[in-house]
């Protein structure tokens, strides 16, 4: 599957987070050519800061595949992941991000999030992630906007 068919399931899945009354992110992971796990942030329902979609994935991802190690595998998500969540994708060894969104445009949509971009971050921290932005970028910043519309009041 091309980086579109799985930024477009990471779509999917975060318009079902925002149908479910949480906040605008969706993550997908990939290995070996397969969509190994799909979550968005559950922060909210949860009451869980750290739910963000791409943590849930990884979480997800560890499960099914039954290691912490998921080296070789592509995250997938709908905005450019926060610090906390590069963090957790580099610990969890995952060898490529592909996203959407900057992380300017969640701040621009009221999101508190530290604005360090992950490829900044990345190199500060020695990470050998590769990175890739802007895919799908109109759409997945229309999440933002399904989001306001559906009458979310709270960000995070």
């Amino acid at each position: 599957m091309t980086d579109e068919g799985y930024m477009r399931q990471a779509l999917e899945k975060a318009r079902e987070g925002v149908a479910a009354g949480q906040s605008p992110f969706g993550a997908l992971i990939a290995c070996g050519g397969h969509t190994v796990a799909v979550a968005h942030n559950t922060v909210w329902q949860t009451l869980d800061p750290t739910a963000h979609a791409e943590v849930n994935a990884i979480r997800l991802a560890a499960r099914t595949l039954e290691t912490l190690d998921l080296s070789g595998c592509a995250i997938f998500s709908t905005c450019e992941p926060c610090p906390m969540c590069l963090a957790a994708i580099h610990w969890s060894r995952i060898s490529r991000l592909v996203y959407g969104a900057a992380i300017a445009d969640a701040a621009a949509a009221g999101f508190s999030e530290l604005r360090v971009p992950a490829q900044t971050l990345a190199a500060l921290g020695g990470s050998a992630l590769q990175i890739a932005g802007g895919v799908l970028e109109a759409e997945c910043r229309d999440l933002f906007k399904l989001w306001r519309n559906a009458s979310q009041s709270l960000a995070y």
